[in-house]
Formats: C-alpha cells, structure tokens, sequence
C-alpha cells in the first residue's frame, strides 16, 4: 500500500482546514482509530491517517463534503482510505459502511464531537468520565444539537458493540491526551 507520512497528511489537514475545533475533531477521531486499529492488529498508521483526513473538506467545501476530498485532495491516497472517507457520510454518497474500518470510522466520528463537548462542560474533561453519563446526555437533544444523534446510535449498531464499551474505550482513550 502506497500511503504518505503522517507529516504529509497533517500538513494536508492544516492546508484545508484552518478551525482550531475542526482540526481537534480530526485529530481526535484519527486517536481513536489509531486505537482501534491497535486493538484489533490492524494497519495503525492506515486507520490513524483515514480518521486524521474523514473531514478535509469540511470547511472550505461543505456542500461537497467529502467528495471533494476524494475526488480532489486525495488522489495519492489508497482506495480503502477513501471508501472509508466516503462511507462516513453515506447521505450524501450513497456508500454505506462495510469493511471493518469503514464502520469504526463511522461509529467514532459523530460520537467523538459530542464527548469532546461533554467534556468541554467537565472541569477534568475526559478525566474520570462516565459512559452512562455520555448516554444520558444523547437523550438531551439540546445539547450539542447539531450532532447527529441517529448517527451516533448507526455507530453503535455497525460495530456490534455495546454502546457502553464503545464510549468507555473512547474515553480512555482521549483522557490519554
């Protein structure tokens, strides 16, 4: 597989998004793939850089998202990674998630945005936070309102997991950083 540097993929995401909050959600969701891809001896950097680029486009192309990415910024970029890219947001690419990285891409991303702002209301942040607590907060449709909360439920259904066991190993793994 012929997959650029890490550095060459950040310096792509500093290209095209310039948000501090965009570019955290980024990061943070190429975190957890990275940590999933460990998890199952997967191809980290693989997972790392699919979760670091799922939103190049975002800012700049929103309308297009994230076929722009695909089909422009991300020419170099192996095949699998751009599946996965656009199978997290099958609305608009009519590409639902299949492959095992696809549909950890999917359940990490929604999910990961509204965490980071539980935590932002957390005087430790992600420090000794509750999955159960995350899931009583997805019941509040106020909250975070702009985080797709049938998204996030789609997560929990693609992976098969217990959503208690998903957000527990998210949360350990963002109280890491």
């Amino acid at each position: 597989m012929n997959l650029p540097t890490r550095e060459e993929s950040q310096k792509l995401l500093e290209k095209y998004i310039e948000n501090p909050a965009l570019r955290h959600h980024c990061e943070m969701v190429a975190v957890a793939m990275e940590a999933y891809a460990e998890k199952f001896g997967e191809d980290v950097e693989f997972w790392y850089q699919t979760g670091l680029l799922h939103d190049l486009d975002w800012e700049k192309y929103p309308d297009e998202h994230p076929n722009k990415a695909v089909n422009e910024f991300l020419t170099n970029y192996p095949q699998e990674l751009k599946n996965a890219i656009l199978a997290h947001a099958p609305f608009r690419t009519n590409k639902e998630p299949e492959t095992k990285m696809e549909r950890y891409l999917f359940a990490c991303d929604e999910l990961s945005g509204f965490m980071h702002a539980y935590s932002l209301m957390r005087p430790n942040g992600f420090t000794g936070m509750k999955a159960g607590k995350i899931l009583k907060k997805l019941k509040d449709i106020s909250f975070a309102a702009k985080i797709s909360r049938e998204d996030v439920n789609k997560g929990f259904e693609l992976i098969d997991g217990e959503p208690v066991e998903h957000i527990q190993f998210l949360i350990s793994i963002f109280s890491k950083e």
